[in-house]
């Protein structure tokens, strides 16, 4: 039982610069949650709390299944074998660093859509350049990967404006996708809430404090590892190979919605309400408009590689 892994002494009460040194963990890890193409999942690789995170995640998962079956007294025990000490200064340090960084991101895409749009697009690229490597490739799985890339590459090109009113639902929906992904080193949660045309209402979302919105898309997250950590880590564990090979075709294929010209990556104005689409496929107008989008993909593919390489060497 992965709720059970961690050491009794681990679980007690930690010390100030313990809990210090875990808020800027998770600080780290928020830092990287909301931009996408860097998986919070890699940090914690790095950082070398990842299975701890995941039997964390893993045991409140559990207790969360055990109340929905109208076990009360499981879901408690369950609860209390929970790293309590490890798990809430880790998320406070994370979501404190998202609510400063959402603002700042969010003027980014509107002010300089197609530098953004590069940046994110290198991130994306070494993404799929360090997933690839954990693959035992063969033929079906290539042939997969391609077929999933071709697929949605191509489905993208019908995709409308980015999402700019979400609905319950859609945000409920939202966050169960998007958490799983960030807890998957390799795979980013912001990535996919781009490809789902919800990175920059999200975004919005958290910088304008609409905290109606932010539960919704909360407990979505929550039902989404309880209802699929589990699977997805069974998945992994049996079918490591299929799995990872399809994210990679869908990666490569969602690049599509990251291309900086004409649009860029889609996002709303805050000024003019004018919601603009992140599928168009173009190139710059001037010479000048390829420098900097191109600078800062590369600028992106070398940092995403040297923290892998870090966290390989960690491991």
């Amino acid at each position: 039982l992965m709720d059970d892994t961690v050491p009794p002494r681990d679980r007690t009460r930690p010390g100030t610069r313990s809990l210090l040194a875990q808020l800027g963990r998770g600080a780290c890890m928020g830092a990287a949650d909301v931009v996408p193409g860097v998986s919070g999942g890699t940090l914690a690789l790095l950082l070398g709390i990842y299975d701890r995170l995941l039997a964390a995640i893993s045991g409140g998962s559990h207790a969360l299944g055990r109340f929905a079956r109208g076990d009360v007294h499981g879901g408690l025990r369950r609860l209390r074998k929970v790293d309590w000490w490890f798990l809430i200064p880790l998320l406070v340090g994370l979501v404190t660093t998202v609510v400063l960084l959402a603002g700042v991101i969010e003027g980014a895409l509107i002010d300089h859509p197609e530098p953004m749009a590069g940046l994110f697009l290198g991130l994306v690229v070494a993404s799929v350049v360090v997933t690839r490597r954990e693959v035992a490739w063969s033929p079906q799985r290539l042939g997969g990967a391609a077929l999933v890339g071709i697929a949605v590459f191509a489905g993208l090109g019908y995709q409308g404006a980015p999402i700019t009113d979400p609905s319950a639902p859609v945000l409920l929906a939202s966050g169960a996708v998007a958490v799983c992904a960030m807890v998957l080193p390799g795979i980013s949660g912001s990535f996919l809430l781009l490809m789902l045309g919800m990175y920059s209402a999200v975004i919005g979302m958290v910088d304008e404090r609409l905290v109606g919105d932010a539960v919704v898309f909360g407990v979505g997250a929550i039902i989404g590892l309880a209802c699929f950590s589990s699977l997805l880590a069974g998945l992994l564990e049996r079918r490591r190979n299929d799995v990872l090979a399809v994210m990679v075709g869908l990666m490569v294929g969602s690049l599509r919605v990251l291309w900086p010209w004409p649009h860029g990556v889609g996002v709303v104005s805050r000024h003019e309400g004018e919601a603009v689409g992140g599928a168009g496929l173009g190139w710059p107008d001037a010479t000048g408009g390829l420098v900097a989008p191109t600078a800062l993909a590369v600028a992106a593919v070398s940092v995403v590689l040297v923290v892998d390489r870090l966290a390989r060497h960690r491991n």
